[in-house]
């Protein structure tokens, strides 16, 4: 968890009317079948781009909600989804809900057929310009592999998601799939972040670098 529970996005300055157009909770579906939550939020701005939110370990968490809105009322189209549609199917849940078990349940394939079909969302149902994913914690690091995943994004925005190997289990730590990237790659750290050391963001840095490298030569 990356914030209080009771912790929401905050609003924007109020300059005017609100450029967001609708909102509301959905489902969408994914190649394997499963069905999964999420939130749309569409905006208003023509020509807007379109961004698919991936939340930390607690899945469709209000504060996702919020977060989609507040991108929606600032010019983007927004989708956030949950995770657990595989594990915990459609029903809602309450604060005793225990997430981890079913973060430890996830895939790196689950996860990237549930942000393409929350990608396709956004094609069919805006007439978005540009894709991008943007993840928190644990949404973090699936936001940055979404950027090998996935076809067709603009870039890809993690705040302190984990690039690091965890363990000799650990099958998708970014450092090790940036040559894979295909898109445009935002990290978000803080420096006295314990779990992730500075020298992890400085070979991730570098992994990124040669991985550009790559693509142009």
């Amino acid at each position: 968890m990356c914030h209080e529970r009771d912790a929401r996005p905050p609003l924007r300055p109020i300059v005017g009317g609100s450029d967001l157009a609708r909102s509301g909770d959905i489902v969408l579906r994914s190649s394997d079948g499963t069905q999964f939550a999420a939130f749309e939020a569409v905006t208003s701005h023509d020509g807007a781009p379109g961004i698919v939110i991936l939340p930390d370990v607690r899945g469709l968490h209000p504060f996702y909600r919020d977060l989609a809105m507040r991108s929606a009322e600032a010019g983007m189209h927004a989708v956030a989804i949950d995770y657990f549609g595989r594990t915990a199917g459609l029903q809602e849940r309450n604060e005793d809900f225990d997430h981890m078990a079913h973060v430890r349940l996830t895939t790196p394939d689950g996860v990237a057929a549930d942000v393409s079909a929350a990608i396709e969302r956004l094609r069919s149902e805006t007439a978005a310009t540009r894709l991008y994913t943007m993840g928190f914690c644990f949404g973090g690091r699936k936001s940055f592999n979404q950027a090998a995943r996935q076809r067709g994004l603009d870039g890809v925005i993690g705040f302190y998601g984990l690039p690091q190997r965890r363990g000799e289990d650990d099958v998708d730590p970014p450092v090790e799939l940036a040559a894979q990237f295909r898109c445009k790659v935002l990290g978000l750290f803080g420096g006295a972040d314990q779990a992730i050391p500075a020298d992890a963001v400085d070979a991730f840095r570098t992994a990124l670098d040669a991985a550009r490298w790559r693509t142009r030569s």
